[in-house]
């Protein structure tokens, strides 16, 4: 399965024309800045390799990238860049899709730590919750007191 951003995805445009060569984006604009390529150098082989292995392509919102990259931190304790978080929301969009099911097992590649691009979280996160550095302070924070 392969994943882009909405606004840069020249491979799954491709995809899902079933074009032989992709059209590059002129502009591309997502918050994954990771993956915020308009025109991929290894297009031919990402083609060749979802047609061959008869997977599918699918683009993911910067909304659904975001939500990935919270629903990481939340439930699994991984905070990741939006890049990375792109795999994640697009495991849900498949699944949701029913391109994916539920018992299957699935890998989503996540390489790319939230620190490399903080500056997203910082503008859209929730305030991080403050505390002095105490046992007790701590336990309260975390409401376990």
């Amino acid at each position: 399965m392969g994943i882009q951003a909405e606004g840069a995805a020249p491979i799954v445009d491709a995809y899902k024309k079933k074009a032989l060569e992709i059209r590059a984006v002129e502009k591309p604009e997502t918050i994954a800045t990771a993956i915020r390529i308009g025109a991929p150098a290894s297009w031919k082989k990402a083609l060749r390799a979802v047609r061959e292995s008869g997977g599918a392509m699918e683009t993911v919102s910067d909304n659904e990238i975001l939500r990935g990259q919270r629903d990481l931190a939340r439930r699994e304790g991984l905070f990741v860049e939006p890049a990375s978080a792109s795999s994640v929301a697009g495991l849900k969009k498949l699944m949701e899709k029913g391109l994916i099911d539920k018992g299957e097992e699935v890998v989503c590649i996540a390489t790319g730590h939230g620190l490399k691009d903080p500056q997203i979280v910082t503008k859209i996160g929730e305030t991080p919750v403050k505390t002095k550095s105490d046992f007790h302070s701590i336990q309260k924070a975390l409401k376990l007191s």
